[in-house]
């Protein structure tokens, strides 16, 4: 072989052939549609029963309902107990108004309560506040579960896809595969240069390391699905392909898609209910301008003795100086420093805060959804056009294949064909999935897939 060309085409194959013999002993997933496979449905609700961010949300309801049992239980009264005993050592004072050196000890024991009787409305206002807020979470843990469904189905689909871009360098491999065995026989007989045999191995080498990176991409995109999942490794795991009837979806429109969603999405509704549980709260924060009045009681004794000097016993002086209190407290807020003025005018901002995220999450999911429109409608329009340009191919390709085999066409232009064929259908493939995973996207948010 003394064409340096022809050398560098053999060390190539050569190198092609070791990486592509190596890349095939690393772990790959089960094919698709295997024994035990996962459908969609299935790997939805796995992910949502593990998601961490899912967890996450549920914690903060359950804190939610803590804060609303809280709030029911500020209507309840308070009972408080209390025990001293105190020891005075040097100058006190006498009961003749005199200070002496005696030595005293005092011990006493309470028992006290407070029933809220008016609280400037806080308790109540606060018991609704914390049941809005807890709905509002419940929302949010809604759409954390609706982030998880929607990052599962793109999963999803690119699992399908790169297996069927897989099964397509296969098919391509096959063929080169076919071709270099005729050839090889040909350059046998002499019938062929040896140039020609090098092309075909060449092109079977390339067929072979887009295998390996198809497979590749393959195995990546079933370690996220599995990844989302919270699956520890992708062994034995498979996924169900898609029925026939989704192979052509007919695409709803952005506004139907739209106005459902403003009823439906569940971020949107944590967004509404956000701003009224900030209405509630400016409530609140008001409530710090009006009076308190509360129920108070209290039953008490006390015993005290005198270093010196007879002193009553406990039991005397325990019964002697046992005594029962019972009364109104009304506290009228006069100044507080501002403090009040400040909270209502923080929890404005609040509310104010609350209708800008609501209108820029109305934003946002309009522009998603207005997007997925019009790309799955281009994608469906890319499909439509590449299942005949495919057609076409394939019948030109066929014939090409004819011209080649008895020699009336080139090797570069039987290739030129191949590789006309295979654009047309990894197009085809590539605007199916787009358009699949864009109708998914609108079907979603119209509220008919969890």
């Amino acid at each position: 072989m003394r064409n340096p060309i022809l050398k560098i085409v053999a060390v190539s194959i050569i190198v092609i052939n070791a990486m592509t013999l190596k890349a095939e002993t690393t772990t790959m997933a089960l094919p698709i549609g295997s024994p035990g496979a996962w459908s969609l449905d299935s790997c939805i609700s796995y992910a949502i029963n593990n998601n961490l961010s899912v967890k996450a949300r549920q914690l903060d309801q359950l804190n939610g309902e803590v804060a609303v049992t809280q709030a029911k239980n500020n209507f309840l009264p308070t009972v408080n107990g209390s025990v001293n005993e105190m020891i005075n050592f040097g100058r006190g004072l006498t009961s003749e108004n005199i200070y002496a050196n005696r030595n005293t000890t005092n011990f006493q024991w309470g028992l006290n309560a407070s029933l809220p009787l008016f609280q400037g409305l806080r308790n109540i206002r606060n018991l609704k506040y914390e049941q809005v807020n807890l709905t509002t979470l419940l929302y949010q843990v809604e759409a954390a579960k609706d982030d998880v469904t929607l990052n599962v189905i793109t999963a999803y689909l690119q699992v399908l896809y790169n297996y069927e871009l897989l099964m397509t360098a296969q098919n391509q491999l096959e063929l080169s595969t076919y071709e270099f065995e005729r050839q090889k026989a040909l350059a046998e007989n002499g019938k062929i240069a040896e140039i020609d045999l090098l092309e075909a191995e060449s092109q079977k080498a390339q067929d072979e390391l887009q295998i390996v990176t198809s497979r590749n991409d393959y195995t990546n995109s079933v370690l996220d699905l599995t990844q989302l999942l919270q699956l520890s490794s992708i062994d034995n795991f498979s996924i169900v392909p898609l029925s026939e009837d989704e192979v052509l979806p007919i695409i709803p429109t952005a506004e139907d898609v739209y106005r459902s969603a403003l009823i439906n999405n569940n971020n949107l509704k944590a967004s509404r209910n956000a701003i009224d549980a900030a209405e509630k709260y400016v409530s609140v924060a008001k409530s710090g301008w009006i009076p308190t009045l509360s129920f108070v009681g209290g039953i008490g004794s006390s015993y005290y003795t005198v270093n010196g000097f007879d002193n009553q016993s406990f039991k005397d002086q325990m019964k002697t100086n046992f005594t029962k209190t019972l009364g109104f407290s009304l506290s009228i807020p006069i100044f507080d420093g501002l403090s009040t003025k400040n909270n209502v005018r923080r929890a404005r901002i609040q509310q104010f805060q609350a209708k800008l995220q609501l209108e820029q999450a109305e934003t946002e999911l309009y522009r998603t959804i207005q997007t997925a429109y019009y790309q799955a409608s281009g994608a469906r329009e890319t499909y439509l056009t590449s299942l005949e340009t495919e057609r076409i191919s394939q019948e030109a390709f066929n014939a090409m294949q004819e011209k080649y085999n008895i020699g009336r066409a080139t090797p570069q232009e039987f290739e030129q064909s191949k590789n006309s064929l295979l654009a047309m259908t990894l197009q085809r493939i590539r605007s199916r999935y787009e358009c699949l995973l864009r109708y998914r996207v609108l079907r979603f948010y119209e509220g008919n897939i969890r």
